[in-house]
């Protein structure tokens, strides 16, 4: 399949997040909790600006097969937590079993409507953006849910990373919007086709800091120390430019 796909108009039924996992779920969830992308990379990076959550009300947008969940409610935090993909979100369930965490199914690019205002101390959204077409609108529904002064956490893909990368670009400007299409290593086989959206720098912060939240920290992580041992060629790669980008800010 190509790569560069045409965006979908604003009535499209399709979300790719459900899509993407549906057909994968159970090897994601086995692989993922040792992944060097995520283990030694981009969980660490998250969960480094996340802090302290231990007696907090903490939200877990896009939760996936709940790692992260199991995680702060391990260090004492209470989690309400979703994803759209139902296979995740019993994967979540399983994983979470006997935590103080509530999982339901949801969708980022929904309104958040079963969440009551200012619920959250703390919200945060591990590589689950870039399957939304359309940031502010789930920024600001992430301000609605949380209380003043609360922080939102987030990971997603580096733009200029994906911009290099001529199979998620395209033949689209940098500026532009564009849905894209890979095929995945590292899952088995068959490889998963995953569709997700590549988007500047500008429309990430902007979108932020225009519905509410005051950018505190953006961070283009580096691997852990032990990634050289494991995975010595990711390691290298990573060493000289960011996959990721992880951002914290707070709400006004």
């Amino acid at each position: 399949m190509p790569a560069d796909k045409p965006i979908p108009s604003a009535d499209s039924k399709e979300l790719p997040g459900r899509a993407n996992y549906t057909q994968f779920a159970d090897r994601y969830a086995q692989r993922v909790p040792e992944k060097p992308h995520n283990a030694l990379y981009e969980r660490p990076a998250t969960a480094a600006l996340l802090g302290d959550v231990a007696g907090q009300t903490v939200l877990d947008a896009g939760c996936g097969p709940g790692i992260l969940s199991a995680m702060l409610a391990a260090q004492g935090a209470r989690v309400h937590a979703f994803d759209v993909t139902p296979a995740m979100v019993e994967l979540a369930q399983a994983h979470c079993l006997g935590l103080p965490v509530e999982i339901t199914t949801g969708n980022l690019g929904q309104p958040l409507d079963w969440l009551a205002d200012e619920t959250f101390d703390c919200i945060v959204c591990s590589l689950a953006l870039d399957y939304v077409e359309t940031l502010a609108p789930t920024f600001a529904e992430f301000h609605r849910v949380a209380k003043p002064g609360a922080l939102l956490v987030f990971s997603m893909a580096h733009p200029m990373r994906d911009w290099i990368d001529t199979r998620t670009r395209g033949s689209r400007s940098y500026f532009e919007t564009t849905r894209f299409g890979l095929h995945w290593g590292g899952f088995g086989e068959p490889k998963p086709y995953i569709e997700a959206f590549r988007r500047p720098l500008a429309e990430i912060v902007n979108g932020l800091t225009e519905n509410g939240w005051i950018l505190d920290r953006l961070v283009e992580p580096r691997p852990l120390p032990e990634m050289k041992s494991v995975a010595p060629a990711l390691y290298a790669e990573l060493e000289q430019s960011p996959a990721f980008i992880c951002v914290r800010a707070r709400r006004a």
